[in-house]
């Protein structure tokens, strides 16, 4: 489980390690995806590594740290143990957020200044322990450049607490405003606008809705003012903006509540945050996805189970248990049919949200899945091509060939039927490992279908039917129950209602206590539509398993013209699409070392230029 690293090596140039042991480039049936040059990585080997001026307006957690919730506290912290040296485990996974604000302005990178942070292109924002860097995009359009990660935008470094997430607003983003959550390991979270610097507000500032760290948070979809927020509680918060938070803690009154999970209302006169709480499973909530449409929300848990909810009506619409252990990522299929979830069974699920089935596993890595990913890019309509050599050689490092594919090596992935559906995703993992696999019709549609198992073609429910899990011997996944629970849906138990200011008072009869949790018996579970057995559904291979790094992978990020992926000590690497690749000369006051089959990874030291002082 524990990845070979570089313990006691500091400095840039030991940022990759054993570089023999990195690939820098793999194959698919599409062709090869290639390691773009970058200008550096940043990493953070000590105290003394980074330069660091007084911080830019920190958020202020109560003075020293909290028990079991504060910095460097482990007692709440979901993330599982690091697989190698590195950070330690006070330390909070890197996480990747990227915006796009059209075309960019002209020639050329917006310049490396927080002036920089208006001009048109993509930004990116990644967190580093204490520290938050912002720096210019890349691979679009053209772009054949990685991430320079010697020039941030803007940076940021904050005391007694630690950025664990963050999300840009993609709908109101713009070249005059770009909003940014960011969340904490103290609980706190915090607004800001990269453009307009006055705009700053901080929820959660006295730690009296949760004490407990940040686990995830997501803007709505196409909303200016609402988000997110999951905690290492388990608990999930509405909150606005727009709205202050309250000077004592929050009341709540119980809206509503099922199997496995309760929803609340928060009670207040006028409007305040939070505007409503879920409470999710049984210990931290780590990560949950809006579908495509927005109208449903998928959690995952360290209980191990994925839950879909109707996000408007609060209904429960389908539940999964891992095969083992917690479930830490979780992700849609760009049509909204699928979610994939890796966690601590070293697995990939493929659970169906239309039928309500786990469709197929995918094994590969050989630790917990950190990140899971679809490409949209990828997954479309295949149309055969000439068989041959075009799929992936197994474990072997290639130059691009001229013309047909290498002949030799393990047997070639092969192609889908002609007219086939396909869909791509992606997994990294704790192993350092990074996989790519297809998920094809045969997989999707076996002939005969599973025998025994639940769900089919016309079993999905309809938006707002609820979810039972009552008998685990007849159980499917989409059980209905009578329409006229539909009934019970009244104006003011709407999410919509909530978050418009209204409702809140509403169900003042029904008890405002924590409801009770349900816990799932593994035992009883297992073989189930719940959880089937491993030979009960299809095992898939990956089309892609390679080692691109030293530490444990925590970002993937499929974008179109390359794919980004991070790992725990602040390495980000882009991998250029078939055909997107050029060469580039190398640029003064860098190293460069040679990686297997002629890869070249590229470092610098990290200059902590662009630094904010306010």
């Amino acid at each position: 489980m524990a990845a070979s690293g570089t313990e006691g090596s500091s400095g840039p140039g030991a940022v990759m390690g054993d570089c023999a042991e990195i690939k820098s480039q793999f194959r698919t049936r599409e062709g090869f995806y290639k390691l773009l040059p970058g200008d550096g990585a940043a990493r953070r080997s000590g105290p003394a590594s980074v330069q660091t001026p007084a911080p830019p307006q920190p958020p202020q957690p109560p003075p020293g740290p909290a028990s079991g919730s504060g910095p460097g506290a482990t007692g709440s912290a979901p993330s599982p143990p690091p697989s190698g040296p590195g950070p330690g485990p006070a330390l909070p996974a890197v996480r990747l957020s990227l915006v796009r604000l059209g075309e960019p302005d002209g020639v050329g990178e917006p310049p490396a200044t927080p002036a920089g942070l208006g001009a048109g292109g993509d930004r990116v924002c990644f967190n580093l322990g204490r520290e938050l860097y912002f720096y210019p995009g890349c691979c679009r359009r053209g772009s054949q450049r990685s991430i320079d990660l010697n020039k941030p935008i803007d940076k940021r470094i904050y005391k007694g607490t630690q950025p664990t997430c963050h999300d840009f607003n993609q709908f109101t983003a713009a070249t005059e405003t770009i909003s940014l959550l960011v969340g904490f390991s103290a609980g706190q979270v915090q607004y800001l606008d990269l453009i307009k610097k006055d705009t700053s507000k901080l929820f959660n500032e006295e730690r009296l809705i949760d004490k407990t760290k940040v686990t995830y948070l997501k803007w709505l979809p196409e909303s200016e003012s609402l988000f997110l927020a999951s905690h290492a509680s388990g608990h999930l918060y509405l909150y606005n903006v727009s709205h202050p938070c309250a000077s004592a803690p929050p009341q709540y009154s119980l809206l509503k509540q099922g199997e496995g999970f309760a929803v609340y209302a928060a009670k207040s006169k006028a409007p305040r945050n939070p505007l409503a709480k879920w409470a999710v499973g049984e210990g931290p909530l780590n990560e949950f996805a809006f579908s495509p449409d927005g109208r449903h929300l998928a959690c995952v848990s360290q209980d191990g189970c994925l839950r879909v909810f109707h996000f408007d009506s609060m209904l429960l619409r389908g539940l999964m248990k891992s095969y083992f252990g917690g479930l830490l990522c979780v992700c849609w299929s760009p049509d909204g049919r699928y979610v994939v979830t890796g966690g601590e069974d070293d697995l990939v699920t493929v659970w169906s949200f239309t039928e309500g089935r786990v469709v197929a596993r995918g094994h590969g890595h050989k630790s917990w899945v950190n990140a899971v990913a679809f490409d949209p890019y990828t997954t479309r309509a295949e149309e055969a091509t000439a068989a041959g050599g075009d799929g992936e050689r197994s474990g072997e490092e290639e130059e691009e060939p001229e013309a047909a594919g290498p002949g030799g090596g393990a047997p070639l992935s092969p192609l889908p039927k002609a007219g086939s559906i396909t869909y791509r995703f992606g997994s990294a993992g704790q192993d350092t490992q990074f996989c790519l696999w297809d998920l094809t019709e045969d997989v999707l549609y076996p002939h005969p279908p599973l025998a025994g198992k639940a769900g089919g073609p016309g079993t999905a429910a309809e938006p707002g039917t609820p979810f039972s899990i009552g008998r685990f011997a007849t159980l499917t996944l989409q059980e209905r129950r009578d329409r006229g629970a539909e009934k019970e849906h009244k104006r003011y138990h709407s999410l919509g209602n909530i978050s418009r200011g209204g409702g809140g008072g509403g169900g003042g009869d029904k008890p405002s206590g924590p409801a009770p949790r349900s816990r799932l018996d593994p035992a009883k579970v297992l073989g189930t539509a719940l959880c089937p057995r491993i030979h009960e559904v299809p095992l898939l291979e990956p089309l892609v398993c390679k080692k691109i790094a030293q530490e444990r992978l925590t970002v993937l990020l499929f974008l179109e013209d390359c794919i980004i992926t991070a790992c725990q000590e602040g390495l980000i690497c882009t991998w250029a699409r078939p055909g997107k690749a050029v060469s580039h000369p190398r640029r003064p006051g860098t190293q460069a070392e040679a990686g297997a089959g002629g890869g070249v990874c590229w470092r610098g030291s990290l200059q902590p230029c662009g630094v904010r002082e306010t």
